[in-house]
C-alpha cells in the first residue's frame, strides 16, 4: 500500500484542486469539502457478491470493493465508515443520503445516470447468465420456462425482464440470495457478474457454471449523488492515480485472478 500512498500528499492536492475548480459550480452541499471537514467517508460497500465483497471465517468484510474502499478513505486522509448495501438498496442510500459513496460492482445505465453520477470504471466485466451444461439455453429468447435467479435491481435483472419479458425470473433480495437459489436447486439458472460467477464456480465445485449467453459488457463504477461534481473529479482522479502505480492492478490480481484489462472511459 505505500507505493499507493506515497502520493499521499498528491492526492490531497487533487482534492483542494477540484474543489476550487468546481466551488462556484457548486450551488448544493458540497460532498467532498464535507467529507474532509468531518475527517470521515461513507462508502456502501456489498457483502453479498464475492470476490468484490463478503465477509471471512471471523466475520471480516474482505474483497476487492472493501480494499478499495479503503484505499479511497486513506487518499482522502479521513476515516472510514462502511455500510453494507445491496444491488437493489444501493441507489436509494445515495439519494437518502445514508452514503457518500458507492463502491458496489456497480454498473452504468442511462436510467442509473438519470438518479446518481457515475465515477469512471474501476473494474472491467461482464454479466451474462449460467447454468448447467444440459440446459438448453443460448439467449434470452431461448429462456423458455427456466427459472432465472437474479437480484431485484440489479442490471443483469433489470436487462432480462427487458429482453424477455415473459422470462420466468426469481427475484431475490440480493446476489447472495440468487446465487443460493441456483446452487441449491430452487432455480435453473442465474444471472450475474462474471467474476462473482466464477468465484461461485471455484467455491461450488460439484455445480455447473456453463455461461449461456452474455447479458452485456458492464464495467464497475463508484456511484455518488448527482451534482457533486468535485467529488467525483476526484473520485476519478484516484482512479486514474491507482491504474497508473499498479495498485488497481494489483488488486485485479488479487482478488480477480488476472490483470486489469484497458478500462473503457466515461
Amino acid at each position: 500500500m505505500r507505493k499507493l500512498f506515497a502520493g499521499r500528499t498528491f492526492l490531497a492536492g487533487l482534492a483542494a484542486m477540484a474543489i476550487a475548480a468546481f466551488g462556484a459550480v457548486e450551488a448544493k452541499a458540497d460532498k467532498l469539502q464535507d467529507i474532509l471537514s468531518k475527517g470521515v467517508v461513507r462508502i456502501g460497500v456489498p457483502l453479498d457478491a464475492p470476490p468484490f465483497g463478503s465477509q471471512d471465517a471471523n466475520r471480516k468484510a474482505v474483497g476487492f470493493d472493501i480494499e478499495l474502499a479503503e484505499m479511497v478513505a486513506k487518499g482522502l486522509g479521513v476515516k472510514l465508515e462502511m455500510q453494507q448495501i445491496t444491488g437493489a438498496n444501493r441507489i436509494p442510500f445515495l439519494l437518502t443520503d445514508k452514503v457518500d459513496i458507492v463502491i458496489s460492482v456497480m454498473g452504468l445505465s442511462p436510467e442509473r445516470a438519470r438518479q446518481i453520477q457515475f465515477t469512471a470504471p474501476y473494474a472491467n466485466t461482464f454479466l451474462a447468465v449460467y447454468g448447467a451444461k444440459s440446459a438448453n439455453v443460448t439467449s434470452p429468447e431461448t429462456l423458455g420456462s427456466n427459472r432465472v435467479a437474479a437480484a431485484k435491481g440489479t442490471t443483469q435483472e433489470l436487462a432480462i425482464t427487458e429482453s424477455a419479458p415473459k422470462a420466468n425470473v426469481m427475484r431475490t433480495e440480493d446476489d447472495a440470495t440468487a446465487a443460493a437459489a441456483y446452487i441449491t436447486g430452487q432455480a435453473d439458472l442465474l444471472a450475474t457478474n462474471s467474476i462473482v460467477a466464477q468465484a461461485l464456480a471455484k467455491q461450488n465445485p460439484s455445480k455447473e457454471f456453463e455461461r449461456k449467453f452474455v447479458i452485456r459488457r458492464s464495467p464497475a463504477h463508484m456511484g455518488v449523488q448527482m451534482d457533486q461534481h468535485n467529488l467525483v473529479r476526484w473520485l476519478d482522479s484516484f482512479i486514474f492515480y491507482a491504474s497508473i502505480n499498479g495498485e488497481l492492478d494489483r488488486l485485479h490480481k488479487k482478488y480477480l485472478d488476472m490483470p486489469m484489462d484497458p478500462l473503457p472511459t466515461l
